[in-house]
């Protein structure tokens, strides 16, 4: 099995890195969506309605398939023989990045039940503060892997 995880390296890469690139849209995208929702929108009105089909539709067509690539992907890498130094630090950042990201991507999609009950109480300057969250995560992910540092 991990010999055949070596044969594929190339494509499981490029693969990991086509499912990150999807999941980072959405991960920008979607608070952007919920900054005009919670300041411009008003609870129950067409447009109330039509900003849910695409907070919705990007969370489950688009961000949720990419997010589980992203990471069956990963893992295929991680355990790609010769590929990670585990005696490192880098693989931890890393991982401890992922994880945030992951409850990050939770947490948006905890916020679309809110908008979808009528009940969102945050205000489009917690979505913008929240929508630094993935840069931030995405810095220390993309310095751990590349420069590796730690």
């Amino acid at each position: 099995m991990l010999s055949l995880l070596a044969d594929f390296y190339p494509w499981t890469k490029v693969l990991h890195v086509i499912s990150v690139i999807a999941w980072m849209a959405g991960l920008f995208y979607l608070p952007r969506l919920y900054v005009y929702h919670a300041e411009r929108i008003e609870t129950g009105s067409e447009t109330d309605a039509l900003f849910q089909t695409m907070e919705v539709r990007l969370l489950r067509a688009i961000m949720n398939p990419a997010m589980i690539a992203t990471w069956v992907f990963g893992l295929m890498l991680a355990l790609t023989p010769g590929i990670v130094d585990w005696s490192a630090l880098w693989p931890y950042t890393k991982a401890a990045a992922v994880l945030a990201m992951t409850w990050f991507h939770h947490w948006l999609g905890l916020r679309r039940k809110d908008f979808l009950r009528g009940e969102n109480t945050r205000t489009g300057r917690t979505y913008r503060m929240m929508n630094e969250v993935p840069t931030l995560l995405l810095i220390i992910i993309v310095v751990s892997v590349i420069a590796r540092p730690f």
